[in-house]
């Protein structure tokens, strides 16, 4: 089975500092919603994997978070994609769950959903959490430099990841090499 996991703030969407609370809020990056669209269209399926700390914060509710996410869907749908699934950690960064990233919980509700392996898969995200979490799994880590990836590309040190300048870019190398 062939998989994508994609962070979702600063990869597929607009992120702020202030946390993204509704449907409204949430924006789609340019060429991100084709992007999915064009990955699934290879044959991939495509998961979520999303820090979610603003619920645990009180700044939105479940059902926002689920209106968010449904706009999310439909946009991919209307392009001609489909999301597998999407997952998300609730927590607190001090609560210490398993699921918050860079830890790999998530990764590992996404391995077992899809009942597959993670190992050499891309995640690409836009923080060092993500490329840590990806690590952690055994997933090949992927940055883009939307969101805070030009700031988590001056921290890689000697870590190997692929860096593109945005999940169209990703998208676009991905279906050209398979």
């Amino acid at each position: 089975m062939t998989i994508v996991v994609l962070d979702r703030d600063g990869v597929i969407n607009v992120d702020s500092a202030d946390y993204i609370k509704s449907a409204d809020e949430w924006q789609p990056l340019p060429g991100s919603i084709d992007a999915i669209a064009m990955i699934c269209k290879k044959g991939y399926q495509v998961y979520i994997a999303t820090n979610q700390a603003g619920l645990a914060r009180g700044l939105f509710s479940p059902s926002d978070l689920q209106r968010m996410h449904q706009k999310l869907e439909g946009l991919v749908e209307t392009a001609g994609g489909k999301i597998a699934g999407i997952f998300f950690c609730p927590h607190h960064p001090d609560d210490g769950c398993r699921c918050r990233k860079p830890n790999p919980g998530l990764l590992e509700q996404i391995a077992e959903a899809a009942d597959a392996s993670l190992i050499n898969k891309p995640f690409v995200g836009d923080s060092l959490k993500d490329i840590q979490a990806a690590i952690a799994i055994g997933a090949k880590p992927v940055l883009v430099r939307t969101g805070n990836g030009k700031k988590t590309e001056t921290k890689l040190d000697s870590l190997d990841v692929d860096v593109y300048d945005d999940l169209a870019a990703f998208a676009h190398q991905l279906v050209q090499v398979s």
